[in-house]
């Protein structure tokens, strides 16, 4: 993998990371060049620790992976040698698992002064929760995100994937590029805390200030818009165009999301279809209008949605200046979206995994014109670099690597 050109060859990264989040964030560092070294062992190697579980094949991609038995005291050793040559050390366990393993912050900014640690824990250092163990879907419950984003009357459906968890991880990535020109302007590395719950909180900013202003507390409201007047503003059926022989609930059927948010998209809607005379009335032409009429449009908008193509009617929206957009799901995205096609957004890799066959990626979403960052290596088995990485960082040879995997501190 040539990374010599991308806007961070040379960085050094070493990753303690598991699941999702913390991955996720070095996998956007190595993408654009950095060496990141990912941290497992055969006895973690289960779950999403396991190289052939889907999020770790998703999220350790680029990455270059060292076997290392951190339950020895060698393991320990050579964890801290790796640390002194890092210009990055991130981690995403609950608070304190580094320091165990004598690899924490204090540990290594004694021996390295210029490397940057990062910690991506559930809560953050410090606060009565900082000690519990979180997934996406606890931090989505209590960052509100559940309660916000479900409909009315139904609180508990919330968030269907790990939101919170890939913007943690970009918050991740974003804080290690600070923390690098902070240092590279002062010579002295950071510690940098980030607490997951903390950034869901800050995705509901209307919410709180709304509430601190007026004392409302947010309500599930589904796709309307809490604090904006549109309408209509939803997804809404179109005619199935996929076979269901099984009868599987929802299998088959077509939506699109048709949002107006001005009385100038109403209207070239409105022509679009057809003028029918439930549309004309001359008060549903301001958006007042359309509020108080907002069950009786839905209403009719759907009867007329349900007889369309899904992706003519997007076409026919789109050219006439109405924002719309066809519920898509996975298949959608492979085999007929014409945008993630011409950019090749989704590949197979060249890097043929030797177990799994060829593997297929989403690119990093970020094109450098002058610094393409266009290599992509497949994900690694655990300890399959463990020379490499171990010359290439600590100058120890093939013979030593090979002693130290029989000594069972390289597994």
């Amino acid at each position: 993998m040539s990374a010599d050109q991308r806007p961070l060859a040379g960085l050094r990264v070493l990753d303690f990371t598991h699941v999702l989040a913390g991955p996720f964030a070095t996998r956007i560092l190595a993408d654009m060049g950095a060496d990141v070294v990912k941290i497992n062992s055969s006895q973690r190697a289960v779950g999403t620790q396991d190289p052939q579980h889907p999020y770790y094949l998703m999220w350790n991609r680029n990455k270059r992976a060292l076997a290392l038995n951190l339950a020895t005291d060698e393991g320990k050793e050579i964890a801290h040698a790796l640390c002194e040559q890092a210009d990055v050390v991130i981690d995403n366990f609950s608070a304190g698992v580094l320091d165990r393993w004598g690899v924490g912050y204090q540990a290594i900014h004694a021996v390295n002064k210029r490397a940057i640690y990062v910690q991506m824990s559930g809560m953050g250092d410090g606060g009565p929760w900082s000690k519990f163990v979180t997934y996406a879907p606890t931090i989505h419950a209590l960052a509100g995100l559940t309660h916000t984003t479900g409909v009315t009357g139904r609180e508990d459906i919330g968030l269907g994937f790990s939101y919170n968890d890939h913007q943690a991880g970009l918050h991740g990535a974003v804080a290690v590029l600070a923390a690098v020109e902070q240092r590279n302007r002062t010579g002295i590395g950071h510690r940098v805390d980030i607490s997951q719950f903390e950034v869901g909180v800050s995705f509901l900013g209307p919410a709180l200030l709304d509430y601190f202003g007026n004392g409302n507390a947010a309500r599930p409201v589904g796709n309307d818009l809490p604090y904006d007047n549109a309408a209509p503003h939803g997804c809404y059926p179109c005619r199935a165009d996929r076979d269901n022989p099984h009868n599987i609930p929802g299998l088959g059927e077509r939506w699109v999301a048709i949002a107006c948010m001005n009385d100038q998209q109403w209207i070239a809607l409105k022509t679009l279809m057809g003028n029918p005379q439930w549309a004309t009335l001359e008060e549903l032409d301001h958006v007042e209008g359309r509020m108080a009429n907002k069950a009786h449009i839905e209403k009719q908008l759907s009867a007329w949605t349900a007889q369309q193509d899904a992706y003519e009617l997007m076409g026919l929206c789109q050219a006439a200046g109405v924002p719309a957009g066809v519920v898509q799901d996975g298949a959608d995205l492979v085999e007929r979206d014409p945008q993630l096609a011409q950019g090749n957004f989704l590949q197979a890799l060249d890097d043929v995994h030797p177990d799994l066959g060829p593997t297929w990626i989403d690119k990093l979403p970020i094109r450098f014109a002058s610094t393409p960052c266009e290599d992509y290596r497949r994900v690694r088995a655990i300890g399959e670099d463990n020379a490499e990485v171990l010359s290439d960082w600590l100058s120890m040879s093939p013979e030593q690597v090979a002693e130290k995997e029989q000594q069972g501190t390289l597994q």
